[in-house]
């Protein structure tokens, strides 16, 4: 791992947005496991009411209510995102 210039760790021989994704990810799981739903939508690459519709619908990623907040476990984005992959050869 090395330090790139936006002050964060970038995996040596990986480079795009895939890479940036993972390591977000794996940032967040370390400090932040815990997505507001704007979050959550911008990782999973939604727009926020398209979230809290499926939410509501019961199709979305699994999250929680924390006081009046709805939060999404990053593993849960993974998990729900995983599950719903289609087509072709994504190995």
């Amino acid at each position: 791992m090395t330090d790139n210039a936006a002050g964060g760790l970038a995996s040596e021989g990986r480079t795009g947005a895939d890479g940036c994704t993972q390591q977000r990810a794996k940032s967040a799981r370390e400090t932040h496991p815990f997505l507001t739903s704007k979050q959550a939508a911008f990782h999973l690459g939604l727009a926020v009411v398209t979230l809290k519709g499926m939410r509501r619908n019961g199709t979305g990623p699994r999250c929680r209510k924390h006081g009046r907040d709805w939060r999404y476990h990053i593993d849960d984005l993974e998990a729900w995102s995983l599950s719903n992959a289609a087509g072709g050869d994504h190995g």
